[in-house]
C-alpha cells in the first residue's frame, strides 16, 4: 500500500464535482457554508505496523499566505506566482499535482471515471479498471472494480489550503496542468473528482459486487477542520491490514 499519496486521499481529499456550471468556490460555499480559512501546514503519518510508512509533510506560505513549497521530507514541490495567479509548479511535480492527492490501492481516483455523485457534489461510486495476469492462459484480462465512498458531513479541509495555492482558480479556468506537458484532460478529471466534504470510508468492490478491500476513517474534529485521524485497511484476501494515525497541525497552531 502506498504511503503519501495514498494517505493524503485517506486523511482528507480535497476535489469538487464539476458537473454544473457553478464555481468549484460557489459549489464548496453551497455545500458547507461559510468556513473558516485554517491553511495546513503539516500532516504527520504514523503507521501501526510499520515504521518505514511513517513520515511528515511541510507545508509553507509567503507573507501573502500564498502556499510556496510542500516538502515530504526528501523533495519539494515549488509554488510560483505572477501576482495572485499561480503560474508554474516546479520540483517534485507529483507533491502538487492533484491527481496524485487521490491515489487509492487500485488507483481509482487516477484512472476510474465517475458513475454516481451524491447529493453535495461528492463522487460516491468510481469505476475503474484493473488487469489480472491469468497463469491459465498466459495473458492478462481487463477486471473493473468500483469504489464506494462515504464521507462525513464536514468541509474538505484541504479546499483552504489548495485554494491558498491557486488550485481552485486552476480547476475553474482548466488550463494549467501540474506537468511538464499540460493536459486540460487531468485537470478536469481532478476538478470531477474533487469533493466537497471529508472521506470516511472507501469501498472497494469486484465485478461481483463483492468486498475486496475496505478503507474506514475516523477523525477528531476541531470545529470544521479534523486535528487526527485514524485510517484502518481491511483486505479480504490477505493478513495486510494497515493502521495509520494521521495528525493534522494549522498555520498559527
Amino acid at each position: 500500500m502506498k504511503t503519501f499519496n495514498q494517505l493524503l486521499l485517506l486523511s482528507s481529499i480535497a476535489v469538487i464535482n464539476f458537473s454544473c456550471e457553478k464555481s468549484t468556490s460557489e459549489e464548496f460555499e453551497e455545500v458547507n457554508g461559510n468556513v473558516e480559512t485554517k491553511l495546513i501546514s503539516s500532516i504527520n503519518v504514523t503507521s501501526a505496523e510499520d515504521s518505514e510508512d511513517s513520515g511528515n509533510i511541510l507545508f509553507s506560505y509567503n507573507n501573502d499566505l500564498q502556499l510556496t513549497s510542500i516538502f515530504d521530507g526528501t523533495e519539494s514541490t515549488n509554488f510560483v506566482y505572477d501576482g495572485d495567479n499561480l503560474s508554474n509548479v516546479t520540483g517534485n511535480v507529483d507533491n502538487g499535482n492533484v491527481e496524485e492527492l487521490y491515489e487509492s490501492p487500485y488507483d481509482a481516483f487516477e484512472t476510474g471515471q465517475i458513475e454516481e455523485y451524491d447529493d453535495n457534489g461528492n463522487p460516491s461510486v468510481i469505476k475503474f479498471i484493473e488487469y489480472d495476469y491469468d497463469y491459465m492462459t498466459d495473458e492478462e484480462e481487463v477486471v473493473y472494480y468500483t469504489a464506494e465512498i462515504s464521507y462525513d458531513d464536514k468541509p474538505n479541509p484541504f479546499y483552504k489550503t489548495a485554494e491558498a495555492a491557486g488550485m481552485i482558480d486552476v480547476l475553474d479556468q482548466i488550463k494549467l496542468n501540474f506537468a511538464e506537458a499540460p493536459q486540460a484532460e487531468e485537470i478536469a478529471r481532478a476538478k470531477a473528482l474533487f469533493p466537497n466534504n471529508n472521506p470516511s470510508q472507501v469501498v472497494y468492490k469486484n465485478e461481483e459486487g463483492e468486498i475486496e478491500y475496505t478503507i474506514n476513517l475516523s477523525y477528531t474534529y476541531d470545529g470544521d477542520y479534523p486535528t487526527a485521524a485514524t485510517v484502518s485497511t481491511v483486505s479480504m484476501h490477505s493478513d495486510e491490514n494497515e493502521t495509520y494515525v494521521t495528525t493534522f497541525t494549522y498555520v498559527g497552531d
